[in-house]
């Protein structure tokens, strides 16, 4: 049923979970939460989401680069039912967690729009579930759009802080849609992920080409950039969680490369960017 289907057993981890899952017109699709909260994202198209006797009417969206969606986080030890009339296709974001919260909507406009960068390493950012933004135990989840021939998930970094005795660091999956071509051949698009270094001792290092319906793990350790080839926009959801009692971002610039941060004072965002929604411009 599931197109991707990455569990904490699969990966090798903890925490993290991502699955996509397609509905055709009219189709219904049941599961149990199990010990994660799971937050219900329409990529494609909208559905219905019913569980403890809620029900959640989701309007999606026609595609990723569209614009923003709405959604439904569900809680850990339940029943949910989804079911879409038109069909379509919905991430299912997860996280391992302790406490039960309640079933809620997010509505698309309340999702903050952020635009990072400058430059060729301008993108657009989507922090529906970031934390501080969205109440969850342990899950966080943003979407990041990159114009063609950009640079997102850029300088190079880790999602940890430097606690002597305390192991912080988030597990992260990129799950990656490229733009096809414009005009009447629609050539698949393409784009590139970079995983630099390991920070387990597990020795990394990987440059992967990744197409629509990919997705790349990062258990630990530098990572950046990730590459929208020119012409082909590049759409990527980061799920992510972790070990921690705080549930933070904890984003940590590789020492090598966080001048580039200053470098964008001088320059512009991208101009085909913000691509919808009034945005926040961050730097």
């Amino acid at each position: 049923m599931y197109t991707l289907d990455v569990s904490p057993e699969r990966a090798g981890w903890a925490y993290s979970s991502l699955r996509v899952l397609p509905l055709g017109p009219g189709e219904r699709h049941s599961f149990a939460t199990g010990d994660s909260e799971w937050i219900v994202l329409p990529l494609s198209g909208g559905c219905t989401v019913e569980t403890g006797g809620e029900t959640f009417r989701l309007h999606g969206r026609p595609d990723v680069f569209s614009g923003v969606s709405d959604f439904a986080y569900v809680p850990r030890d339940a029943r949910v039912a989804l079911s879409s009339a038109e069909g379509g296709r919905f991430a299912l974001a997860g996280a391992r967690c302790g406490r039960r919260l309640p079933a809620r909507y997010g509505p698309a406009g309340g999702v903050p729009v952020e635009l990072r960068g400058a430059g060729a390493c301008s993108r657009q950012v989507h922090n529906f579930a970031a934390a501080g933004v969205f109440e969850a135990d342990r899950l966080i989840a943003v979407e990041v759009l990159t114009p063609g021939g950009n640079w997102s998930s850029y300088p190079p970094h880790k999602h940890d802080e430097e606690r002597p005795g305390e192991e912080s660091e988030l597990e992260e999956i990129y799950y990656f849609e490229i733009a096809p071509s414009p005009g009447a051949e629609a050539v698949p698009g393409f784009g590139y992920q970079r995983v630099t270094s390991s920070g387990r001792g597990r020795g990394t290092e990987l440059l992967a080409e990744v197409r629509s319906g990919d997705a790349v793990l990062i258990p630990d350790g530098w990572h950046g950039p990730s590459i929208a080839a020119p012409g082909h926009d590049m759409y990527y959801l980061n799920v992510m969680a972790g070990p921690g009692e705080e549930r933070a971002w904890l984003i940590r610039d590789h020492p090598g490369h966080a001048w580039v941060r200053g470098a964008w004072e001088a320059e512009a965002v991208d101009p085909r960017l913000p691509r919808h929604h009034p945005p926040e411009v961050s730097r």
